[in-house]
């Protein structure tokens, strides 16, 4: 069950983090903005965790603990998807911009935060297992979305009779719904770590030492290597999976449905 709730932490706020991409073309269309606007919605995502992952596991050591700190992380991640989708409701972009800033500030901390229930919880080789098992789980939010959010979309057109902002807002609002039960999964996996606490005698997860910034000059040139491939990789990957939809649809002529399942 502590597993499965893991697993579970992190699946509103991958569902959630692409959705600009998977209604691209109703985000444009509805908030009436260009391709230089739209890529606003992820770049606001980015910049609070260029610092914050940095201080994510200090504060759950040394601040919150890692329970407190999960629910946190995890309402920042609530906040910012109903502001965002209050935004579209508004038809305030500038709004939808506040809530996918407040939406990052909580959504790289809280994977810092699943990973040290894991590692508070398993050990050894257990960790391989766990570790992949959380990336998959996040990963089919991802996929979810994808193939999903469009089909909400259009039954929302039908309810409401036409396109707009309005129906966009609906639709993102109930994205939202994704976040709840990732919060939910938190403070259940709260209770049962306390639990766990007292009868195991079980000390509270900890990411250990704190690291300080006087430490980067000890990293090993295999682990700057490491941070290397990881930057190449999402600045290769990500935007394409923002832009991708539109992409396959003006280049190869896929219908929207086809080009959600290629992107």
């Amino acid at each position: 069950l502590v597993l499965v709730l893991m697993c579970f932490l992190g699946f509103g706020s991958y569902f959630c983090y692409d959705n600009p991409a998977a209604l691209q073309i109703q985000v444009q269309m509805d908030m009436k903005l260009n391709t230089a606007e739209f890529m606003q919605l992820y770049a606001w995502y980015s910049w609070p965790n260029v610092i914050l992952c940095f201080f994510g596991g200090f504060l759950i050591d040394r601040v919150f603990g890692i329970r407190l700190g999960t629910v946190i992380f995890s309402l920042f991640v609530c906040i910012g998807q109903v502001i965002f989708a209050m935004g579209a409701l508004l038809n305030a972009f500038w709004l939808m911009e506040v809530g996918r800033l407040i939406f990052g500030i909580g959504g790289e901390s809280l994977a810092v935060a699943q990973n040290t229930y894991g590692v508070s919880w398993f050990k050894g080789k257990e960790l391989n297992l766990v570790f992949g098992l959380q990336l998959s789980m996040a990963r089919i939010g991802s996929t979810v979305n994808m193939n999903v959010m469009s089909l909400v979309y259009d039954s929302i057109v039908k309810l409401v009779g036409s396109t707009g902002y309005t129906t966009l807002g609906i639709t993102l609002m109930i994205g939202a719904v994704t976040c709840i039960f990732s919060l939910t999964c938190a403070l259940i996996l709260g209770y049962l770590d306390k639990r766990a606490e007292k009868i195991l005698n079980k000390e509270q997860g900890k990411t250990g030492e704190v690291i300080k910034l006087t430490d980067v000059k000890d990293f090993s040139l295999s682990l700057w290597l490491i941070f290397l491939i990881c930057v190449f990789y999402y600045v290769a990957v990500f935007p394409f999976i923002g832009l991708g939809k539109v992409f396959f649809i003006e280049k190869f002529q896929f219908s929207p449905e086809q080009a959600d399942r290629k992107s």
